[in-house]
């Protein structure tokens, strides 16, 4: 039971905490509201959910033992996501709105593959709490449980910001900030 505790905690912090994830889920929020939002939210739970269960199953310790492939995994999902900020901040106006249409299930579920705050949560999660739990799935279901709200309140709150940057500047400005949280959001991945 501490153990399950202790997972619940630790689900939490992470989850809620700024990352790609977040920001791109109150970009969200902020482009096309709750109601737009619900796929990308179940695709990052469900890649999320996979990403537990693959490596529980035995991937983890083989990328945990090779350091060189870790650091290739996170040098890739760190580019990826320089990418990312880097058209997130560079979008006008004009394109944010026209480029209006929510992330999908599938997109939303492979981008967890390459992020490299997602490897950091399920190795950690894995290595501290899977043997005490049982395996995997125990892990994965509280990041299931713990996940819909955090990601809701995101995209709840990007929402509401949307109603204050209506102005061109304003969300060049709110891109741009979301951009920025991208990538410090890296920095203590790559510090560990």
């Amino acid at each position: 039971m501490d153990a399950l505790i202790g997972l619940m905690g630790f689900a939490a912090v992470t989850t809620i905490t700024p990352g790609p994830n977040n920001a791109m889920l109150m970009a969200s929020g902020a482009t096309v509201g709750l109601r737009g939002s619900w796929r990308h939210m179940a695709g990052i739970m469900l890649g999320f959910a996979a990403m537990v269960l693959v490596l529980g199953a035995g991937l983890a310790p083989a990328v945990q033992a090779h350091s060189g492939l870790r650091r290739v995994m996170q040098a890739a999902g760190l580019a990826y996501v320089l990418w990312l900020a880097w058209k997130i901040a560079q979008a006008r106006p004009s394109q944010a709105k026209a480029a209006g249409r929510p992330v999908g299930l599938w997109q939303a579920a492979a981008f967890q593959w390459v992020n490299p705050k997602a490897w950091a949560m399920v190795l950690a999660a894995l290595a501290t709490y899977g043997a005490a739990l049982g395996g995997p799935l125990p892990v994965a279901l509280a990041f299931a449980a713990v996940g819909l709200p955090c990601h809701l309140l995101w995209v709840v709150a990007g929402a509401r910001i949307a109603r204050m940057i209506d102005a061109p500047d304003r969300l060049r400005l709110f891109n741009m900030a979301m951009a920025g949280i991208m990538v410090l959001s890296m920095l203590p991945v790559l510090i560990a």
